[in-house]
């Protein structure tokens, strides 16, 4: 949100709005559980816990099936993550960044690669720029936790319905991501 729009996020950050419910967050939860299950077999999250799971009107496995299917035939199927559902805290220029990173891999060259599992459809191009923002932080944050240079962490989107894999290379690193939150605006 900050790199796309960071005067409404300083305006939300200041005045919090509830979010609506959210029927794709219903049907992105019931996704993570069920590959969290595949992976681990101890599905951690509960599908009441996430935005939009209040709203009775979308079902919870709405197209799970059809997701399940396509990730079933994607590249990331035969792997077996190092780490999955990975909480994270760290601190960027005074900011605290909380998060999950959905899966850590380890890659054959001895680097990792952190996937983000998204359900919904591919971004525009003119989308990646901001959306990356996400991965910059879980590279900055899998460096600090494994303890691994940042330039041996990679990071990337899986467009599960779609079987792509979006890998951005000119990730921010941390003077990148302090720069972004410099350029707040301040309170009106």
């Amino acid at each position: 949100h900050l790199a796309g729009d960071a005067t409404a996020l300083a305006r939300g950050l200041r005045r919090p709005l509830p979010f609506p419910p959210n029927p794709m967050a219903r049907r992105g939860t019931a996704f993570h559980a069920w590959l969290e299950h595949r992976f681990t077999s101890t599905a951690l999250l509960d599908l009441d816990e996430l935005p939009g799971a209040a709203d009775d009107s979308a079902p919870a496995h709405e197209n799970l099936a059809e997701l399940q299917r396509a990730f079933l035939a994607s590249e990331w199927a035969e792997r077996t993550p190092h780490r999955v559902e990975v909480p994270f805290e760290t601190q960027v220029d005074g900011l605290v960044v909380r998060g999950r990173m959905d899966a850590v891999f380890a890659d054959p060259d001895g680097g990792w690669t952190v996937v983000d599992w998204k359900t919904g459809a591919v971004p525009g191009e003119d989308r990646v720029p901001a959306l990356s923002v996400q991965l910059a932080a879980y590279r900055l944050a899998w460096a600090e936790l494994s303890g691994a240079p940042l330039e041996r962490v990679r990071a990337a989107f899986h467009y599960v319905r779609h079987d792509h894999t979006l890998r951005p290379t000119d990730l921010l690193d941390a003077d990148g991501l302090r720069g972004l939150i410099a350029s707040v605006p301040a309170a009106e």
